[in-house]
């Protein structure tokens, strides 16, 4: 089936957004720095500036003056047009961070349960306790709010029955939405860190970004075109169960040979146990604190240690060359496990190096590897200010899921 075609009122919202990331990035700037910056016309960026004044998205600062000419008058996003809310959840732990409308975070809460929280009733009212003392912290009301966004990790799968977090949200959102009585938006982590970079990361610098997520499982926010590519089914970036090893270790979908059976933290405790049998640390506890405790003995120079990063770093590094070959990015962006200080020195350059000899023909001329502080937390607020401006008619083009 043919792709529909852009309307012109398309491009106009496609545009708002444009201006709208480009005065996030920006902090303060004028109609004719926008102009410059985005490659659109001075007239349309005064029209698009007029949309998003009168919906009080963005504010006017004032005259700037800039030497020779008369003084242009300054803009900015508009933080206090009110605040949205992100949640992370999973069966035992829930966090809620409050972000002002210039994504800037106000106040994050978190919560844990020594038992699985899967009930509805339970999980629904998890989710306003936290709200409520998120809300407190940040002095903010419900009032204030423009939109929620809902982290769910496990992909965006509507199940039969309510066994697990993401079971009771998607069987039970409208009741969710009906409690809380505010806009609600639901999406998966990756679409999330994608979003991220697109608004906050190296999305404003280069229109195709892989963001690679890893953790206890991994997988991969992509943006081609200047877009977050979310697939026929919203599956898109699953990049964690496609295949690394013909008949290698079992992965916790059960299939054999994935690349999360070996770049995700189970997997990374699974080559040390083989480096060093009996290792302290290849014994079983908690994915995170078998991260951090991984992180500290790499800083200390044990041996088995070092070399299960570096292992897992070329593990990382020929399954990244697969997504390479495909999708050609300009950037790869690394999250999670990667990030602690002593794994980074180890980890960047045998990626580098390994992708750089394994790719094909001039696939990774030019690529950028790098670590990014951007988050699942400031995408899911990203997606759900989107979400706002489209309620109000400024966005037509986005598919948002769950509205």
């Amino acid at each position: 089936m043919a792709a529909a075609r852009l309307t012109s009122r398309d491009i106009r919202s496609e545009s708002r957004l444009v201006v709208v990331r480009a005065l996030l990035a920006a902090g303060g700037s004028t109609r004719n720095e926008l102009a410059e910056a985005t490659g659109l016309s001075l007239g349309t960026v005064s029209t698009i500036v007029q949309d998003l004044l009168k919906y009080e998205i963005i504010a006017e600062t004032g005259p700037v003056h800039g030497g020779i000419g008369r003084p242009t008058t300054g803009l900015r996003l508009n933080a206090d047009r009110g605040r949205v809310v992100g949640f992370y959840l999973e069966d035992r732990y829930l966090e809620a961070t409050v972000f002002d409308a210039a994504l800037g975070e106000l106040s994050t809460v978190e919560a844990t349960s020594e038992e699985p929280v899967e009930d509805a009733d339970d999980v629904i009212e998890w989710i306003v306790g936290a709200l409520d003392d998120a809300l407190g912290k940040a002095k903010a009301s419900r009032e204030d709010i423009l939109g929620v966004g809902i982290l769910l990790p496990g992909g965006m799968q509507r199940p039969v029955k309510a066994e697990t977090v993401p079971s009771a949200i998607w069987l039970h959102l409208d009741r969710l939405r009906d409690r809380l009585g505010l806009p609600v938006v639901v999406d998966n982590p990756l679409k999330a860190i994608a979003t991220a970079q697109l608004w906050l990361g190296a999305g404003r610098r280069s229109a195709n970004v892989v963001a690679v997520s890893l953790g206890i499982g991994v997988g991969a926010g992509i943006i081609q075109d200047g877009v977050v590519v979310r697939g026929a089914t919203n599956a898109a970036g699953e990049w964690g169960h496609s295949l690394l090893a013909f008949e290698g270790r079992r992965c916790r979908c059960g299939r054999d040979g994935c690349v999360e059976a070996y770049v995700g933290l189970p997997g990374i405790q699974r080559t040390l146990a083989e480096i060093a049998p009996g290792h302290p640390l290849a014994g079983d506890r908690d994915d995170w604190t078998f991260a951090s405790d991984l992180a500290a003995a790499v800083e200390s120079g044990d041996p088995a240690a070092i070399a299960t990063v570096e292992r897992s770093a070329h593990y990382l590094g020929a399954a990244l060359t697969d997504l390479v070959a495909i999708l050609n990015p300009e950037v790869i962006t690394l999250s999670g496990w990667a990030d602690a200080p002593a794994s980074r020195e180890r980890v960047l350059p045998i990626v580098r190096q390994r992708v750089l000899a394994d790719a094909p023909g001039d696939a990774a001329a030019g690529l950028a590897i790098e670590i990014s502080p951007r988050c699942g937390m400031e995408g899911i607020a990203a997606i759900a200010l989107e979400r706002f401006m489209r309620d109000v008619g400024l966005v037509t083009t986005r598919v948002i899921p769950a509205l």
